[in-house]
């Protein structure tokens, strides 16, 4: 292109954004004469080589937020904050499982009123780039699916099945009752509705592709441009032909993948509907940070060439309670931690990084918009060592048995999350190899209440060698680490036992059966005696004032916390991480109640409250450091 005519390009740009912009300044209309369009007609365009809304230029700059690992009460604030950087939209993953937690129950309300997060966003001057999967990834538990689907054993999750189409379809049509509404076609903040996630990495049949743009459009998302996100290299996989592609990448990857994509869509304005600037963690593998500078620059390029850019993540808080997902890179097994801080321009507890205001000023040199004011962070707080004074057993607290002859998976019994619980009497007369063929995904063993064992999937353990004489009671207590979420894994991604259960060449059978779900925790039966294994431990704790913080629980073994009722995620001494974010929003002023499960035991650990997350080398169980007595 002659430079002349280039410049004369970008001044057209840089003033159209200017125009746009003003829509987006606090306390104006998104839709300010706007003209209400038919359902089936977007007002935000492909116009030849670039993106065109209501007939002007426009620039996607745009960031994550997820409404699920931010606390309620905060989400103004995270949604104030993106805006601050620059950003003049969001993009938003909807979580299926935590909508529909049983078949056709629904829930919309308080933590879960996804509606009122976006038009939230939209009072914070904010459009949204909605992506309702059903499939998320997300390093979210199952990739968003609810696990209920998978009590179905022939289930075939992201493909053209009949039951699984029912359920996909039942739940699209119900969402879309309570989002469709929201589309900027009828004054609300929706631009762009992206069709499935990154299904090229998954596979490449595109008949269920099809049919997922089709079944968004049924669900009333007509009105808005559908669009596909894929990294470059499969993009022919996951994309389809007249429908809008964007793709994803991470750091230091980006002339790569855009020039990858200009080969494949060489007419498509470029949207970068995932740049990764930041990375998540996994239990025993190291911290995860990225090169800042790096991102610096590449942001700079891509906004500078006129592309439409969203950073995966502007924030990535926390995957509370048990919804960490899991990889599995080469086949193997990696859970996710409870932090999903993902090194983002804000900390997970909402705080500006560095990073954060060089993006801020690169989003303003490049778009020439002068941002908002950065909205003052409330301080953090600490507190001393809570001492855990009271524990109860968690053999004292199991609830009625369910007797089967195989072992059951979670989903068999109707069960999510949580751990569960197998026992039956084991006679032996020597040592023999106590095997699980299919375990998901980390199980202690236990004869008499004594640990003598423990099988990771993260490891490939699959057995442990176990020494009986006589006749003694059997205990394996297996833990849901989390779901996998890429990939073809997922089909197959029940929780628990899967498998036969082996001592020796004798198939075990003849089991008592506990769901161990713990929503909530036990309140009765905790005492001042010592307890050892697998315990509940409370203690309280006075602050003066209410603050965000994070929890120390590095004198802690491996287990969950609870403050006040609010299940905040996991821990686990292996690390890398060493603390869990409990929001100021979930704290009282006085006496606060904090209840711990931890497998290691009980009344013995400590907890306390830092103003800093803190992160370690990561290390490996083992037999010692666990007490293992067979």
């Amino acid at each position: 292109m002659r430079r002349d005519i280039k410049d004369l390009k970008m001044s057209f740009l840089k003033v159209a954004r200017t125009l746009v912009s003003v829509a987006l300044l606090p306390g104006v209309s998104l839709l300010a004469g706007a003209q209400r369009s038919p359902a089936t007609v977007s007002p935000l365009q492909v116009a030849g080589g670039h993106l065109e809304l209501r007939g002007k230029p426009f620039q996607i700059v745009s960031g994550e937020l997820e409404y699920a690992r931010i606390p309620r009460e905060y989400w103004r604030d995270r949604l104030r904050k993106a805006h601050a950087m620059g950003l003049n939209a969001i993009t938003a993953y909807v979580f299926w499982n935590v909508h529909e937690p049983r078949p056709s129950s629904y829930d919309f309300n308080g933590q879960n009123d996804v509606k009122e997060f976006l038009r939230e966003a939209q009072q914070e001057g904010l459009y949204v780039i909605l992506r309702p999967g059903p499939y998320v990834c997300a390093e979210w538990d199952l990739g968003g699916y609810p696990s209920w689907l998978l009590k179905d054993h022939s289930m075939v999750l992201r493909g053209m099945q009949p039951q699984f189409q029912e359920a996909a379809t039942r739940w699209m049509l119900r969402l879309g009752k309570e989002l469709a509404p929201l589309q900027a076609d009828r004054g609300g903040p929706i631009l762009a509705v992206q069709v499935e996630n990154e299904y090229g990495s998954f596979g490449e049949d595109h008949a269920y592709m099809k049919w997922m743009q089709q079944l968004v459009i049924k669900a009333g998302f007509g009105g808005s441009l559908l669009y596909t996100a894929d990294g470059a290299d499969v993009l022919d996989k996951g994309s389809l032909p007249g429908v809008f592609a964007g793709i994803d990448f991470g750091t230091g990857d980006a002339d790569r993948s855009i020039k990858l994509k200009s080969a494949i869509r060489p007419d498509s304005p470029t949207y970068v509907a995932e740049y990764w600037d930041g990375w998540f963690d996994h239990w025993g593998e190291r911290h995860q940070t990225t090169d800042a500078a790096k991102q610096e620059s590449e942001v700079r390029a891509m906004l500078h060439s006129g592309a439409s850019v969203s950073l995966y993540m502007v924030h990535g808080g926390t995957s509370f309670g048990w919804m960490n997902g899991a990889n599995n890179d080469h086949d193997g097994y990696q859970p996710d931690v409870s932090s999903y801080d993902y090194d983002a321009p804000l900390d997970e507890s909402g705080r500006p990084r560095p990073k954060y205001f060089r993006m801020r000023d690169v989003i303003a040199q490049e778009t020439h918009i002068q941002p908002i004011p950065v909205p003052v962070s409330s301080p953090m707080i600490s507190f001393p060592a809570v001492t855990l004074t009271e524990s109860v057993s968690l053999w004292d607290t199991l609830p009625p048995a369910v007797e089967r002859d195989t072992p059951p998976s979670m989903e068999d019994m109707d069960q999510a999350y949580g751990y569960i619980l197998y026992r039956r009497q084991l006679t032996g007369s020597g040592k023999a190899d106590l095997t699980i063929s299919d375990l998901h995904s980390y199980a202690r063993v236990y004869l008499d209440g004594k640990l003598v064992g423990v099988m990771d999937r993260r490891l490939g353990q699959k057995s442990i060698l176990l020494a009986v004489e006589g006749t003694h009671r059997l205990d394996i207590l297996v833990e849901n680490s989390g779901r996998i979420n890429f990939k073809t894994a997922i089909r197959g991604e029940r929780a628990g036992v899967l498998g036969a259960i082996r001592y020796g060449d004798l198939r075990l059978a003849g089991w008592k059966v506990y769901p161990l779900p713990f929503a909530p925790p036990p309140v009765k039966g905790y005492t001042t005696a010592a307890c050892s294994g697998p315990c509940f431990s409370q203690g309280t704790f006075q602050i003066a004032y209410p603050g965000d913080t994070y929890l120390n629980t590095q004198q802690l073994g491996k287990g969950v916390i609870w403050v006040n009722g609010h299940l905040l995620g996991r821990f686990w001494n292996i690390g890398p991480s060493g603390t869990l974010y409990l929001p100021g929003v979930w704290l009282r002023k006085g006496s606060n109640t904090l209840k711990v499960l931890d497998l290691d035991g009980g009344g013995t650990g400590a907890v306390r409250g830092q103003d800093a997350a803190f992160y370690f080398e990561p290390k490996n169980e083992t037999a010692q450091s666990l007490g293992v007595s067979n």
